[in-house]
């Protein structure tokens, strides 16, 4: 079932469990809050081992929909920093009252790499 924000959703999950490795597997906890209708801001933390600097990740979800479908453009800047700066789309699916996934493709611009994402957690 495709997922909605609303003004006022709370949301609370992990940034992205796609792109690890199971040696390197680790969880960023990430908040959100729907600002308005359609348009959701975030922000995640994430540390890759304990000599690595924290990295709060900053984003934002704006849902459309586009040919029926109900989507999420998504941009995402860490530490605030433009210069890495990623675009993306994906679509949010409600699982069980409340519990999402969130696939998304993202191009991040200083890498200029292309990733498939995968977030879940908890709407309410």
């Amino acid at each position: 079932q495709d997922a909605k924000n609303t003004k006022g959703d709370w949301y609370i999950g992990t940034g992205d469990i796609a792109n690890v490795s199971w040696t390197n597997w680790s969880v960023s906890p990430t908040v959100g809050y729907g600002v308005m209708d359609n348009l959701m801001i975030g922000a995640s933390v994430a540390q890759a081992d304990s000599t690595a600097d924290q990295v709060i990740d900053v984003h934002a979800r704006y849902f459309v929909t586009l040919g029926g479908h109900n989507l999420f453009v998504y941009a995402s800047a860490p530490n605030l920093e433009t210069e890495n700066l990623s675009l993306g789309l994906g679509k949010m699916f409600t699982v069980h009252k409340g519990v999402f996934v969130d696939p998304k493709v993202v191009y991040n611009m200083s890498e200029k790499t292309t990733n498939l994402m995968l977030g879940v957690g908890l709407k309410f």
